[in-house]
Order: structure tokens, then sequence, then C-alpha cells
């Protein structure tokens, strides 16, 4: 019996922000229907799915149900808890798996299972009580960042530690909260490559993105990664290949990583679903990475992850909208595209939207993104 759910079928997404919408508009442009569940309404994906249903993810009758109207169910954030995905899968297949989830969402859990198929993580340690955290900080010495285990995200539940005093308020901070203490890193750079694995086991892989974060946040993404050499490259597509085919990923999984100074690889974290610094596949590549994860759920060949030229993004957070926006300015960029995500409310640190950029270098589309960006709230004039 074949396992292929052909356009006309309609797919479900657990959770309704800008990472569903996406995958909602490449669905619907390959003519499928989109149903959405998350505890809010009026949503980045609800806006564009073709039913927008509000519960709890706790709510697993509303969750059941949601299932059985569905042929199969992704996710567009990790932390979906784990008895929803159960009560889901008793409906509908579940891509990525739960068990993917359940690795993902925990640090300690993620790390120690790295490390079990002999990837590279940075040093690491349990802490559950000032007592161990105290011990953890003697192993791994200072500078370090304490993360909680679980539930982390752009940068939320993590401080860094850099001096033996910051220690006692930084756990009470934690409350109580299972930790992982994480040695410091003086990386070169950071940069992430995103895969595929469809239902069959083939896997594509996009080249590896340069990224540039500011508050924990990503800023800019760049690809291909400038100045990273083919050895780099190929290790650091190799690591991604590994994951997706250890987990047994169907669907499209991110792998977060550490350039060090003499270049060498360390995984920093795991997303199971599309990535910020992938949305500009969308316009550079053939077929992008939220089309790869409809793809891939549903049984069909991978698409092309060719580049059609090299391409930044430059994230549009909730900071920017404390003045006018002025889009014609910002458009006068021809190379540019507007991505926002129909969030009604801009918050500082929420993200509203990015722009993409092509060119024929990275430098370049790095240059316009970041003009545009100033021009976007009258900052800059662009240049001549």
């Amino acid at each position: 019996m074949s396992r292929l759910i052909p356009p006309g079928s309609t797919l479900g997404v657990l959770g309704s922000g800008q990472l569903g919408r996406m995958f909602t508009l490449a669905a619907r442009r390959m003519g499928y229907r989109v149903h959405v569940l998350s505890p809010d309404d009026d949503t980045p994906t609800g806006q564009v799915a073709d039913v927008e249903i509000k519960a709890a993810y706790d709510d697993l009758d509303q969750v059941a149900d949601f299932a059985r109207g569905v042929r199969v169910v992704t996710f567009e954030f990790e932390n979906v808890p784990a008895s929803t995905t159960e009560a889901a899968s008793r409906f509908a297949p579940i891509r990525p798996a739960g068990s993917v989830l359940q690795t993902t969402q925990n640090r300690l859990i993620e790390k120690n299972y790295l490390r079990s198929i002999g990837l590279p993580v940075t040093d690491f340690a349990r802490v559950d009580s000032l007592a161990s955290l105290n011990e953890a900080v003697a192993k791994l010495g200072l500078p370090a960042v304490l993360k909680t285990s679980a539930w982390g995200y752009d940068g939320k539940g993590q401080i860094l530690l850099r001096s033996q005093e910051e220690i006692p308020s930084a756990w009470e901070r934690m409350a109580g909260q299972e930790c992982i203490l994480e040695a410091w890193v003086d990386f070169a750079g950071e940069i992430s490559v995103i895969g595929a694995r469809a239902l069959d086991g083939g896997i594509e892989t996009f080249g590896p993105v340069a990224n540039v974060h500011h508050r924990h946040i990503l800023d800019i993404s760049v690809c291909p990664a400038p100045g990273l050499g083919e050895k780099v490259r190929r290790r650091a597509v190799e690591m991604t290949r590994a994951v997706l085919e250890s987990l047994e990923v169907v669907g499209v999984l991110c792998v977060e990583m550490f350039v060090t100074a003499d270049g060498e690889l360390l995984i920093n974290e795991l997303a199971p679903r599309p990535h910020n610094s992938g949305h500009l596949t969308i316009d550079a590549c053939d077929s992008c990475q939220f089309e790869q994860q409809v793809r891939a759920i549903c049984g069909l060949p991978l698409g092309s992850t060719r580049m059609r030229a090299a391409a930044a993004m430059a994230n549009l957070l909730g900071d920017l909208w404390a003045g006018p926006m002025d889009y014609s300015r910002a458009l006068a960029f021809p190379e540019l595209k507007l991505h926002l995500y129909g969030k009604a409310a801009a918050r500082p640190g929420r993200k509203m939207g990015h722009l993409t950029a092509l060119a024929d270098t990275p430098q370049e589309a790095e240059q316009i993104v970041r003009q545009a960006r100033l021009a976007l709230t009258g900052s800059a004039e662009r240049s001549s």
C-alpha cells in the first residue's frame, strides 16, 4: 500500500506561528489543505490555513478531533507536550515522530544523545542544585552558560556566568528547575545546516548558513557562509546527515553549530523543524525548507536545494515598530523581498517578519538587507 499523501489531502499543523504560516503557504501552493491547532486565534498560520482550531495542547479530546480530520500531523515548534503528540498519533502519523521531539525538547537528553552517536558537543554538566552548580563550575570553569534543560528558545532560560559571585543569584533565578551548565566556547562563528529526510530515507541538505545573533536572537543569516573552508562545509553537512539518519527524522531538521578558531565544529542545538536561518531558501533555492517539509511528511520525493544566487536574510523584530515604517524606501532596493507574518502586536524581541536579498556574493546580499532594514525605519538613505 502506498504511503503517499497526495495533493488535495489535508495536513495538520501543531503550532501557529510564522513557521506554520510559511509551511501552509508552501502546502497550499502544492494543492494541499491545512488545518492548524494552537491556543490562539487569528494567528500567522491561521490567517492562511483552511481551518484554525483554538485549543490548549493539553485538551486531548480536541487534539484527537483535530487529528481525525487530517492525513498527517507535523509541528512548527518543538515545545509540544508529549501527551499531545501521543493523542494525535492514534489517528494520524506524526512527522517527525514524537520520539524526535522528546530527544530535542531537553538540552541534557539532546547533548547526551549527540555524544552517544559520536558527534561533538560543548562540554556540559547536569545541574539540579546550588551545590551541583558549584561542582559544575569547578569542572568546566568560567565563563560558562547556565540554561534550563527544557523549553528554551531565542535565548530564553539562559544566563551567562562570568564570576563566582554571580552563581547564587543565577541559581535563584532558575527557581529550582533542572539545568545544564555548558562550557564557554570562544567560537569564530556560528553556522546552521538544514536538512530534510524523506519517508524512504532520502536526504537533501542546504549549504551551511552563517548566522549573527543580537541579544540571543538571530539577526542576520548569510548563505553560502563566507570564509568557510570546503573541509568544514563537508563536515557540517556530514554531521547533519548523521543526525537525520540516527533520529530517523521524516521532515526537516536544523543543526546549529559553533565553528572554533581552529576550524572544528561543535553542535550547539537541534531544531526538528524549519529554522529561522533557512527563511532565505524561500527566495534563493529551487525548493525551500518549507516545501521540503511538505514533500517529506507526505511521502513525496524531496526537491532540489540548489541555490540560484547568494542570499542574506535580516530579521525584523518588534523593536523596529517604535516609529513609522517606510516600506517604500526599503523596497526601493529591487533585489529585496519583504516577508511579514501577520502579527498584530509588535513587541520588543518579537519576530514580525524578515527581509531577503539575492546577489552575486553573500557579502553583497548582506549589505543590501542591512541597508534596507535601516531604510525601513528611515535611518539611512540608499547608497548609490
